[in-house]
């Protein structure tokens, strides 16, 4: 086989002589090693793509782990806040169950102080509610911050409410203790007033003289009573007076009972207001059993007839004129 070469731009040819046996042996090697060669060659390719795509595949799942990481942040600071929304409700909810009981105890207090019936202002028992049942409606995020505002807004009502139901409590127990202390009732077992507060004609010289009080008539030993809370400040002989006993009430008030034959009580005591605190005599200046009644005001002798209540008595006093 001649093989005849013509290089370009060279007028003068060169041929090749090839014997059967090397066209034989090119035919070989061009059927064995070219195949051998190109598999090689796609090999390295399938390499390199593989290598290729799995670089690709190791960016891909890099950025899907972040992206999961990012999801897991975002989860726990969600449930952080949460947990947050959570602490602060428990929180208001326990703030608002205290306020809760102390505005029962409230309640209950001023009930009792005011005398007003237990069973219609019980406040151990949760007020009634009713009504038809209804469709639930969904709660999301904004329904639940609007809740806990809401609940603050509770909250700040309550606490203004309690201040204002406990100074309402001290208007009242300050209202009884000035009803305890103040002088009021009637001081003797029956009788009737016998002489009034002022100027009067003294039943043993006849001339005209002060009487710092009222004189009530009444039975020999009947008992004689407190006409408020107070402490014992005189209990004996005094001049004039005769045997007597003297209440210390308290924001300036005093009573005195005079003419008394016994007295009950000793300098110290404690008495509340109708306690009996002596018995009806005629000690010292007196005329015949009675007793001599005074309401003293800051130190100063002023008018029992409007601490006198009548009703009081089981029959109204008869008063004498002047």
């Amino acid at each position: 086989m001649n093989i005849i070469l013509l290089p370009e731009g060279i007028r003068k040819s060169r041929s090749i002589n090839l014997t059967h046996r090397q066209l034989l042996v090119m035919t070989l090697a061009g059927g064995v090693f070219l195949p051998i060669f190109l598999g090689v060659l796609l090999f390295q390719i399938q390499g390199m793509v593989a290598r290729y795509n799995g670089t690709a595949d190791a960016a891909l799942l890099t950025a899907q782990k972040q992206e999961l990481l990012g999801l897991r942040g975002e989860l726990a600071a969600t449930r952080g806040h949460a947990e947050t929304h959570l602490n602060a409700l428990t929180q208001r909810l326990g703030r608002m169950q205290a306020q809760m009981l102390r505005l029962d105890a409230l309640g209950g207090r001023l009930t009792r102080m005011a005398k007003l019936d237990p069973q219609e202002f019980d406040f151990s028992q949760a007020p009634a509610m009713g009504g038809p049942e209804t469709d639930a409606l969904a709660v999301d995020s904004a329904d639940f911050l609007k809740t806990l505002k809401a609940l603050e807004q509770l909250s700040e009502a309550m606490e203004r409410k309690a201040e204002r139901l406990t100074a309402l409590e001290s208007l009242l127990l300050d209202r009884q203790v000035t009803a305890a202390v103040t002088p009021s009732g009637w001081p003797a077992q029956g009788g009737w007033v016998s002489s009034l507060f002022g100027i009067r004609a003294d039943p043993f010289s006849g001339r005209r003289a002060y009487h710092e009080g009222v004189d009530i008539a009444a039975r020999l030993g009947s008992l004689v009573k407190a006409m408020g809370d107070g402490v014992i400040s005189y209990s004996g002989v005094k001049l004039g007076y005769g045997l007597m006993v003297e209440v210390t009430h308290g924001q300036g008030y005093a009573t005195r009972y005079a003419h008394t034959a016994e007295t009950l009580v000793k300098v110290g005591d404690r008495v509340v207001k109708g306690e009996p605190i002596a018995r009806i005599g005629s000690s010292g200046r007196s005329t015949g059993p009675h007793l001599h009644f005074e309401v003293r005001r800051d130190g100063r002798a002023v008018d029992p007839q409007q601490y006198l209540l009548w009703e009081s008595r089981n029959t109204p006093p008869v008063v004498a004129k002047k």
